[in-house]
């Protein structure tokens, strides 16, 4: 059973970084892509990064150049998602979804983290 775990979520002032990790938990056999979404009350579900198991990197004009989304070297099941500089309107919460294969499946599928909550005030 595949499952994605979040964490790093909270709360911050205007200006300051967090670091959100996601952990696919299950014997993970390969990863096509991975990317995080935000969601703030009222709004949409919207992609804010993504990453291809290939290296391809792409972001939403309003988190260019604040935030990183990387894959940890330690383990290749876990995604950061680094933000720096957050500003009020990045509150929301926000969720990881990966495209994986693993153990008990015949082909890749689709899995979301129950989503962390970030606060950034002003």
């Amino acid at each position: 059973q595949v499952q994605l775990v979040e964490s790093g979520g909270g709360s911050v002032q205007a200006g300051g970084s967090l670091t959100l990790t996601c952990k696919a938990s299950g014997t993970i056999f390969d990863i096509n892509s991975m990317g995080w979404y935000r969601q703030a009350p009222g709004d949409k579900r919207e992609l804010i990064a993504f990453t291809t198991g290939r290296g391809y990197t792409n972001y939403t004009d309003s988190v260019k150049g604040r935030f990183t989304i990387s894959r940890s070297n330690k383990d290749k099941t876990t995604v950061l998602l680094q933000m720096n500089s957050l500003k009020p309107q990045d509150t929301a919460v926000y969720y990881c979804n990966l495209d994986l294969w693993a153990r008990g499946f015949s082909s890749y599928q689709n899995f979301w983290g129950q989503g962390t909550q970030v606060t950034v005030s002003s």
